[in-house]
């Protein structure tokens, strides 16, 4: 194989180039395309060309949300720390991970459910538009699906992606039944790399022109 000599700020460009070479007869959707670009430059996997599901207008959903200064909340602390902090001030956007909150330890361990759950439930108390990114813990998806069915939580875009074997496949499912706007990965794949990849994806479409 050939050694590409790539200038080091033309590699995520000549990356991308890549891809979309390699997709090849694919056809995507305008508004989905970067965003599912962006998930195969984060994880190398042509799938997610086919098993990443949109709801209707969920990518207009998500840069709404981010136009009007919201907070992502994720389930992990790698996607917490892989969304470009940069283009979220640049929105006048914030975002949070409650995982290590010594509170929703205490709540988990009360309930005796996961720290995820607990940590959607703490999502409802924060103000303003909410994108929940979940990378790693089905148990966070069906606790969105009660908190909305309940009347609890409004997320104005819920990503869900978590990757393992325990739940995930029924938890995908589960929330795209939610009626709540989604990016699902349908199937076993996921993680907390694909969470962040959709949220930088989208931060991408307003601050990268």
């Amino acid at each position: 194989m050939k050694i590409e000599h790539i200038a080091p700020a033309d590699i995520e460009k000549r990356s991308m180039e890549i891809i979309e070479e390699e997709l090849g007869d694919i056809e995507l959707a305008p508004e989905k395309k970067n965003i599912i670009k962006r998930v195969i430059h984060t994880s190398a996997d042509f799938e997610y060309a086919r098993t990443l599901r949109f709801s209707e207008g969920a990518v207009e959903t998500g840069l709404d949300a981010l136009r009007h200064g919201c907070t992502i909340v994720t389930d992990t602390n790698m996607a917490f720390t892989g969304i470009n902090k940069t283009a979220l001030a640049s929105l006048h956007c914030g975002k949070r991970c409650f995982m290590a909150d010594a509170d929703v330890a205490a709540q988990a361990k009360a309930n005796g459910t996961t720290r995820a759950i607990a940590c959607m439930d703490k999502a409802c108390t924060l103000d303003g538009p909410v994108i929940l990114a979940v990378g790693n813990a089905p148990t966070a998806l069906l606790q969105i699906d009660k908190l909305v069915r309940d009347g609890r939580l409004h997320p104005a875009l819920v990503i869900g992606v978590p990757v393992g074997f325990v739940n995930v496949v029924h938890a995908k499912e589960v929330i795209m039944q939610t009626g709540v706007p989604y990016i699902v990965a349908v199937g076993r794949k996921g993680g907390s790399n694909v969470a962040a990849a959709i949220c930088n994806a989208l931060l991408y479409t307003l601050t990268r022109k």
